[in-house]
């Protein structure tokens, strides 16, 4: 079974002051190393660059050379599937925010978990809490315990 990774997982394994750096950059070597079938959304790279290289968000940005070569190292793996919106996106969309209160900081989160259902993907790796709102993701923080 496959399963999405989340652009906070990318963030935390290239931010070496992040003190979730080691944990993030373990979880995304053994998705490496094992093989299995994981998927990107094109929304989770194109989300990466932008905050990989912000000054705001990290203390030492990458420059964008850097941080697309850390997406193409990982777009190269046989394994990897980068996936997208496909026709009737905006449905799915509006089915799977049709119950939760979607605004905000929650609106590219369920345009992340629409583009994982129109995938057939059921599962995704975060450290972000708020995709258990999305009752058909099976969410997993590879942090916990």
């Amino acid at each position: 079974m496959s399963f999405g990774i989340d652009v906070n997982l990318l963030l935390y394994a290239s931010d070496q002051s992040s003190p979730q750096h080691a944990r993030a950059a373990g979880f995304l070597q053994s998705c490496a190393a094992e093989g299995q079938v994981f998927c990107l959304a094109w929304l989770t790279l194109m989300s990466y660059l932008r905050m990989a290289t912000h000054p705001r968000i990290f203390a030492q940005p990458l420059s964008h050379a850097d941080a697309s070569r850390n997406v193409e190292a990982l777009m190269a793996l046989p394994h990897c599937r980068v996936i997208g919106e496909q026709d009737g996106f905006w449905n799915t969309y509006r089915d799977i925010t049709g119950d939760v209160p979607t605004r905000g900081n929650l609106v590219p989160d369920a345009h992340l978990a629409a583009v994982l259902r129109q995938n057939g993907i059921a599962m995704l790796y975060t450290h972000d809490r708020d995709f258990r709102k999305f009752a058909f993701l099976e969410v997993r923080d590879p942090f916990a315990d």
